[in-house]
């Protein structure tokens, strides 16, 4: 590939950068392959040269101690925007291309350089293994053989260490997924009881009424029985498939109406009749997983009710949105939480060892669960709060 094409060479730094190397430290594997490279050559320098935007790193080295030099007076430039599988300058002093370059000029007096280019499976020139001698030489065919090999065996190593950090990313990736969706199905679980207990109960109601013939209430209840079993229905399928892929969370977004979505959480959660909630009265077309933010809210809205000693509980949401992000704030007037466990609330199964207002104690799920839905989507969470004044929950989700 030619590094004259930007398009390329963002690409090739895309690679290169993909395989997490750079400035990392000295690795036997990669030393005894230079150090194989120079005796076999019979040079004093021997460098396994990795090329990003601005400089030439040595990821294993031989006979000098720099551990990069600058790109514009690197050789192995050279040998990545040739065609071919080798280069050679057999005197430097007498080749245009160096005859300025201070390594040539100066006090190391470089002469002889040769390298072979280190491509990658997918085509991209990461760098150089290279040779280097201080005066005039020539490699034989054996010795040119040998160099290429050794090359391959650095490329294959990259590779070996690139697919190992894959492996140990997908199996992170796992391991939390599968922590994450046992917590959000607890919770979610938890939730559902609050739309089935409408529908038992507008059931009861509606048998005892339908006693009472020409009673009009009774087309309301059916309403109310209806609407309760279609939210429930769609939270049950949503969570069937996210279930089978937590992805869905990022991939699977429409676009909702806020205060739509906020009045549907609403009535998924179990208000008393002391309490206020405030939702934003402008429309807001938010583009997100709804499933996930219904999820984030009902969370927050129930703790801030069950945490709650007011005479008159008060819930304040608010929204605003800038190019990249949505933020919503979830403010109560409940009991506070203390500075001391503004980041602890958030981790799995911690709990403040308190009773809520129908004298339950917490599971320490929710929050937690909540952070894990709230990073999922590209976020963040952090809390504000004193004791006895209330809570006031900050979110940023990602567009």
């Amino acid at each position: 590939m030619s590094l004259n094409s930007v398009s390329n060479e963002d690409g090739r730094l895309a690679a290169l950068k993909s395989y997490n190397i750079l400035d990392t430290g000295e690795e036997q594997d990669f030393d005894d392959l230079t150090t194989l490279a120079s005796a076999i050559c019979q040079t004093p320098i021997a460098l396994i040269s990795l090329i990003d935007d601005k400089r030439q790193w040595f990821k294993s080295r031989v006979g000098i101690t720099e551990k990069e030099t600058p790109i514009e007076y690197s050789f192995c430039t050279h040998t990545m925007a040739t065609d071919q599988d080798i280069m050679i300058v057999e005197d430097a002093t007498k080749d245009e291309r160096f005859l300025e370059n201070p390594f040539v000029t100066g006090n190391d007096k470089l002469t002889f350089y040769a390298g072979v280019p280190l491509v990658n499976d997918d085509g991209y020139v990461l760098g150089s293994l290279c040779v280097i001698d201080r005066q005039q030489k020539k490699l034989s065919d054996d010795q040119i053989n040998a160099l290429k090999i050794i090359a391959k065996q650095v490329v294959d190593k990259l590779e070996l260490r690139k697919k190992a950090i894959v492996s140990e990313e997908t199996i992170r990736e796992l391991r939390d997924s599968n922590l994450f969706m046992q917590k959000f199905t607890a919770m979610a679980a938890h939730d559902l009881k609050n739309p089935m207990s409408s529908i038992l109960l507008s059931a009861q109601s509606l048998k005892m009424r339908l006693q009472k013939l020409n009673d009009e209430s009774c087309e309301r209840l059916i309403d109310l029985n209806i609407a309760s079993t279609k939210r429930l229905v769609a939270l049950i399928d949503d969570m069937l498939e996210y279930s089978k892929s937590p992805s869905l969370l990022l991939t699977k977004k429409s676009t909702v109406d806020l205060s739509e979505l906020l009045r549907l959480v609403i009535n998924m959660v179990t208000v008393p009749d002391n309490f206020k909630i405030q939702i934003p009265t402008e429309k807001h077309a938010l583009h997100v997983s709804s499933v996930a933010v219904q999820q984030i809210f009902i969370n927050l809205l129930t703790n801030a009710i069950r945490y709650n000693d007011k005479k008159q509980g008060l819930i304040q949401i608010r929204f605003r949105e800038s190019g990249e992000n949505y933020y919503f704030e979830v403010e109560d007037n409940g009991i506070g939480i203390a500075e001391a466990y503004h980041e602890k609330i958030f981790a799995n199964s911690f709990t403040l060892k308190i009773t809520d207002r129908y004298n339950k104690k917490g599971s320490g799920i929710g929050l937690s669960t909540v952070k894990e839905l709230v990073k999922s989507l590209n976020g963040s969470i952090t809390v504000q709060s004193a004791l006895d004044k209330g809570s006031t929950f900050y979110i940023a989700i990602s567009k």
